[in-house]
């Protein structure tokens, strides 16, 4: 009797091998990690001193620059926001119109070009006018694919400032898995130049 238990289990056992055979293997496609994002909350940069004033998450820390590719920079306006629990940092540099070479055509030159440089990467660069109320113009810039910075912008009263803004990551370029992140600080980025005014 024993033995007849046992040829039963033995049949079971090879008709569940061969059925799983039959079965296709799919392997679960790549995924990352979910971020959790904090509550937006703004409040506003107005340090004595400074030609500007905007809006800035409450998640945000702002840090003087004080270092530009190894050397001061030009003046004591630039400025960093840093998002410290989602790894990313916008650079502000501000340039004063008329200040040694700084003429209004040159500074969107050299914005347009530094955008541009990432072309190589991008699989596409998206450019849209700004315009406020309050004396502020210029391009924002979404660039797509794995480019090292997807959001750019520079703003101007056309005279006397011209602002600089990008985003950038601690991290290796990945569209796919920062894109939830640029989505969420591009409506930061978004505020502080809709609030932007200059002094």
């Amino acid at each position: 009797m024993p033995n007849k238990n046992h040829a039963w289990v033995l049949f079971l056992a090879m008709i569940l091998a061969f059925n799983a055979c039959d079965t296709a293997y799919t392997p679960k496609p790549r995924g990352y990690f979910q971020i959790g994002f904090p509550e937006r909350k703004y409040k506003t940069f107005d340090q004595p001193g400074y030609p500007y004033t905007f809006e800035y998450p409450e998640y945000a820390t702002i840090i003087k620059d004080t270092s530009f590719f190894g050397d001061k920079p030009e003046n004591p306006y630039w400025i960093n926001i840093e998002f410290p629990g989602l790894n990313g940092k916008i650079y502000l540099s501000y340039k004063i119109i008329g200040q040694g070479n700084n003429n209004l055509q040159k500074l969107v030159d050299d914005a347009f070009k530094m955008t541009y440089k990432h072309t190589y990467k991008a699989e596409y660069i998206d450019e849209n006018a700004i315009s406020t109320p309050f004396n502020v113009y210029g391009t924002f810039y979404q660039v797509g694919g794995n480019a090292a910075s997807a959001q750019q912008f520079f703003v101007t009263d056309s005279t006397s400032h011209f602002l600089r803004g990008a985003l950038y990551f601690d991290a290796a370029p990945n569209a796919d898995s920062l894109a939830p992140v640029n989505k969420f600080l591009n409506e930061d980025m978004l505020q502080l130049v809709k609030s932007l005014r200059w002094r």
